[in-house]
């Protein structure tokens, strides 16, 4: 995922100024100033002007990634007019809040943020939260038709947690139904820290990474959005009918790296299937 570098125009023009100054000394006032001279401390400030340009990229702005497919490349499952408000408005507005949470403040990873997100405060929470669980939600989903089902090491392991890969959707299901995460959410698949897979769910926009959250914390490796803003336009008040057709816009392979990641103790970074060191 993409940053957009910030920078301080005030810092960049007293940069200019005191390269300028300080630098060339103004020697062109100068009567018999020898031009070697001159053509050095030009140099040096030409230097020293790059140096404190760079150093006034306060922090890096994230920014929106646009969808892997088109708007309607996941219907039926999801409909075109839901992908296109839940991306272009909904995610945009974490995103937004976010870099507003931040501004001039230090500015990790959006995976790094996670793990203090809670402690951090609601701004952070709800919003680096937001952003996070969003870029992970479209990465982890393909055209309909296209994502295969689970293969290799991740069907081994799922047969092994859960019996079955029916026994799994079942669960999965079960966990996000509107009797079991009352009100907005996620529910999730994650590799625990005894690199074992279990199903978990989250309040609003907390996800299994971050310290102290409600449920099992873990690596997560897929994730379904349960706010009613992810289906209400197709499936109304019917959330169970939204998570049994989604199974079918779910990218196996993609997941299936995450969990090869996440057995190494890394998480998704949300830049394609790449996952990166994260400590439980």
């Amino acid at each position: 995922m993409a940053r957009r570098a910030r920078s301080s125009g005030a810092a960049v023009a007293f940069a200019a100024a005191a390269a300028v100054a300080g630098c060339t000394g103004w020697s062109f006032l100068l009567p018999g100033a020898s031009s070697q001279q001159g053509s050095r401390r030009e140099a040096l400030g030409a230097g020293l002007l790059g140096a404190l340009a760079a150093g006034a990229q306060v922090a890096e702005a994230y920014e929106l990634p646009p969808l892997g497919y088109a708007y309607d490349a996941l219907e039926p499952s999801i409909d075109k007019a839901t992908m296109e408000f839940h991306h272009d408005k909904h995610h945009n507005t974490y995103l937004t809040n976010i870099n507003k949470a931040l501004k001039d403040k230090e500015e990790p990873s959006i995976l790094d943020l996670q793990k203090g997100a809670i402690k951090a405060g609601n701004a952070v929470r709800n919003n680096g939260g937001g952003f996070y669980n969003h870029n992970m939600f479209w990465t982890e989903m393909a055209p309909t038709g296209t994502g295969g089902k689970p293969s290799g090491a991740l069907a081994a392991a799922i047969d092994k947690a859960f019996g079955s890969f029916d026994d799994m959707k079942a669960k999965f299901e079960a966990a996000g139904a509107p009797g079991a995460r009352f009100g907005s959410g996620w529910v999730w698949l994650v590799v625990t820290k005894d690199k074992g897979l279990a199903i978990t769910s989250t309040p609003n926009q907390d996800n299994p990474l971050m310290d102290g959250v409600e449920g099992t914390p873990g690596i997560p490796i897929l994730g379904c959005d349960v706010w009613e803003h992810a289906y209400y336009l197709k499936y109304q008040f019917k959330r169970p009918d939204y998570i049994k057709a989604w199974w079918n816009v779910v990218n196996w392979p993609v997941v299936g790296q995450w969990y090869d990641g996440a057995l190494q103790g890394k998480a998704p970074t949300t830049k394609g299937s790449e996952t990166a060191s994260f400590a439980l």
